[in-house]
């Protein structure tokens, strides 16, 4: 490393070259400076419209594959030269042409997603490029473990890429993952070492006791109304005893009422098997041809079916002074009408629409509209069939239900 004296006393022999030189190095650091500026924007802008708008998994799954793409093209390097021959520029262009066909197939298989709901054929070619690719960089491995790992990167690539399909087509087609047939669960459950529910062991057990009961009680009755001998119903009638003396033990049967109904269920359910084969069970929509359609109200007297059509529930009423209300005044009227209305509730009485239309001052359509909403409540219902059953009355509002002792019929009496 030249001293300072010497870096002197060569400035001072060469000034025009140093000047020169010192005018390249301010030039080559500000022309770094806008390189850097120029990718420090670049890389935010790529942050910020692809990074950014992503989950972490995401990001991180395109990370790892790229790795791993990265270890595959390293090995396909190697086998285009070792074992192609290829060298020079023709080898940089030509070694990794299958890693591009299959970062080429993923983006239109996610496209396919996108628009299709489904990889399709360029989903199967990501996964069989990546098999080739594995198989082709492996073969020129120097040792066995070399090979594994060749064989291993390509395909944690493609896992990584069919796991952010998943997702995506999870998100964009609202579907969950299959259902397997065969899983741990399952087989540990046909094993009997799982339980289905969340029931806790002690119910468990008290079950499994429970349904012993019942079982041992269903074999001892076939025995005898089958005609068995002594020998077979006395030792069916000790298994019966044993496990009831074990289920009273361990499950409390003897105080618990759900259990002693639970096990009686169980009892009525294996006695009555036979059952079975008589029942008819009917199909929720096939018509009973047996049923028969609900009578309608017997037809009224003269008298009174003169009075229904005089009745303004039936009549067409039209209101040639229609009036225009605020919501406030609107609601105000209801208020009074409702009032009226529980007031000659309470009496026995059953407002017709004339009858509100002329108290509270409100059109008839009016009217009618609040009558029909509260003739349903259960009170003015109950005194419209008391109108009906006792008088013959239907739904004239125009006198109260009067009782045999004389008493006004409301739903309190």
């Amino acid at each position: 490393m030249p001293t300072f004296d010497e870096i002197t006393a060569f400035i001072t022999e060469n000034s025009l070259a140093t000047a020169i030189y010192a005018l390249l190095g301010l030039a080559g650091l500000g022309l770094a400076f806008l390189a850097l500026r120029l990718v420090w924007r670049v890389v935010s802008w790529l942050w910020a419209r692809y990074v950014a708008p992503r989950p972490v998994e995401d990001v991180l799954t395109i990370v790892a594959a790229s790795i791993a793409t990265g270890v595959s093209a390293q090995g396909m390097w190697r086998f285009s030269g070792d074992v192609l021959g290829l060298d020079g520029p023709l080898r940089l262009l030509l070694f990794a042409f299958i890693e591009v066909a299959i970062i080429t197939s993923a983006v239109r298989a996610r496209r396919n997603m996108r628009e299709n709901y489904s990889a399709g054929i360029d989903g199967i070619a990501v996964w069989a490029l990546t098999c080739l690719t594995a198989v082709l960089s492996s073969m020129d491995a120097r040792s066995l473990p070399e090979a594994v790992f060749r064989l291993a990167a390509p395909l944690v690539a493609a896992w990584l890429w069919e796991r952010g399909m998943a997702i995506e087509r999870h998100r964009i087609r609202g579907t969950g993952r299959i259902n397997w047939r065969i899983t741990p669960e399952r087989m540990l459950v046909r094993l009997g070492l799982a339980e289905v529910s969340d029931r806790t062991a002690s119910e468990v057990d008290a079950h499994r006791r429970l349904t012993r009961v019942a079982l041992a009680a269903k074999k001892a009755k076939a025995l005898r109304e089958g005609g068995a001998s002594e020998r077979k119903i006395r030792a069916a009638l000790a298994k019966l005893d044993k496990a009831m003396d074990q289920a009273v033990e361990h499950t409390g049967l003897a105080v618990d009422p759900q259990r002693q109904e639970a096990l009686l269920a169980q009892i009525a359910a294996l006695y009555n098997t036979s059952a079975l084969i008589d029942a008819d069970p009917r199909v929720p929509w096939e018509r009973d041809a047996e049923q028969q359609p609900v009578p309608a109200r017997p037809e009224l007297p003269p008298a009174i079916a003169e009075l229904v059509r005089e009745e303004d529930e039936e009549v067409t009423v039209l209101d040639t002074t229609p009036q225009v209300l605020s919501a406030a005044e609107r609601a105000a009227r209801m208020r009074a009408a409702r009032e009226y209305w529980d007031r000659q509730i309470a009496k026995g009485i059953v407002p017709r629409t004339i009858d509100i239309a002329q108290e509270i001052g409100i059109p008839l359509a009016t009217a009618r509209e609040f009558r029909a909403l509260w003739k349903l409540e259960p009170r003015a219902h109950a005194l419209i069939e008391a109108l009906y059953q006792q008088h013959g009355i239907v739904d004239t509002g125009a006198f109260p239900a009067i009782n045999d002792d004389g008493r006004v019929l409301t739903t309190k009496s």
